[in-house]
């Protein structure tokens, strides 16, 4: 992306006593970007981003939001810095819309300015219908939403989100993931931490893999799936002369490997999406008839345990 980060960290430490929570952590987010930190409990992830929003002092390192640097006492670097936490932090005793309200005097927004943004945020969290009721009376992925858009009231340019998804029901979960994805669209860069695989590949432009206060690596889906040196599995299965489709497939340039099992052509190829209107056209002109396809990409998991030797939840 050709703009400048809207944050950039690097060298971020972080000890508690013996023990280093965080240990040289750096990464750069982009207007428009989701960047996620995947990672297990107790990775360090909370720890990063409470050091990226100025809520808890480091060790070393530095944090530019904005391009302005930032650190516990900072103002104007904060003020572009929207956070949600884990932890719900709204009044049960007021409605949606006066929890909205009374952050938005916290934030110093003019009243009417406050009453515009207020319905905005409330459509984007998809609680413009029940924006009248008592917070008190919310589910837990509702007030998660809520949360949400009291973050986004005063339009940061950095959206932080740590685990916002954690414990919701799965209406509420897919409401939160496509307004993250509606944000993006909307030039806010966001970091998004989870511990859900899921939710890091559907959402997230670039991933950091944190593992013992430590990014073991950094990437796009397909540059970190990279790593492990897998490839696409693609699986044809059919009748006719599977034989000759397997031969006529394995000869195309991105096919690394072709055989013939169980009724069925199995590829080992380079880039299966790209591919496979290919894969299909050469079948049939060689004699196979397909009547289903399966296509297996690596997943983040297989990077993660590479990576770190455990699965993501351990």
């Amino acid at each position: 992306m050709s703009a400048a980060p809207v944050l950039v960290c690097t060298g971020l430490v972080k000890r508690f006593g013996d023990l280093v929570a965080v240990d040289g952590v750096g990464f750069e987010i982009s207007p428009g970007e989701t960047y996620g930190l995947l990672g297990p409990n107790g990775a360090g992830k909370t720890t990063t981003i409470s050091m990226v929003c100025g809520l808890l002092e480091r060790d070393d390192g530095d944090v530019v939001v904005a391009g302005r640097p930032l650190t516990t006492t900072s103002v104007e670097a904060k003020a572009a810095i929207g956070y949600v936490p884990q932890e719900i932090a709204v009044y049960p005793d007021l409605t949606g819309r006066e929890n909205l309200r009374f952050f938005s005097r916290l934030y110093g927004m003019a009243p009417a300015a406050a009453t515009e943004r207020i319905g905005e945020a409330l459509e984007v969290v998809g609680l413009a219908d029940r924006a009248d009721d008592l917070a008190g009376e919310y589910s837990g992925g509702m007030k998660r939403r809520l949360n949400i858009a009291i973050g986004l009231l005063h339009r940061p340019r950095l959206l932080v989100l740590d685990e916002p998804t954690v414990g919701v029901d799965p209406q509420s979960r897919n409401a939160i993931l496509e307004g993250v994805e509606a944000l993006a669209g909307g030039g806010i860069a966001v970091l998004y931490t989870t511990h859900y695989m899921e939710e890091a590949e559907r959402l997230c432009d670039r991933i950091g893999i944190i593992d013992a206060g430590v990014i073991r690596a950094e990437g796009t889906r397909r540059e970190l799936v990279a790593l492990v040196g897998e490839r696409d599995r693609v699986r044809l299965a059919g009748s006719g002369d599977l034989a000759s489709v397997a031969t006529a497939c394995g000869a195309l340039p991105g096919v690394e490997a072709a055989s013939v099992r169980d009724g069925a052509v199995d590829l080992i190829v380079e880039g299966a999406r790209g591919l496979l209107p290919e894969l299909l056209r050469v079948a049939a002109e060689s004699g196979g008839l397909v009547d289903g396809v399966d296509v297996h990409e690596p997943d983040l998991e297989s990077v993660f345990l590479h990576l770190t030797g455990k699965a993501l939840r351990d």
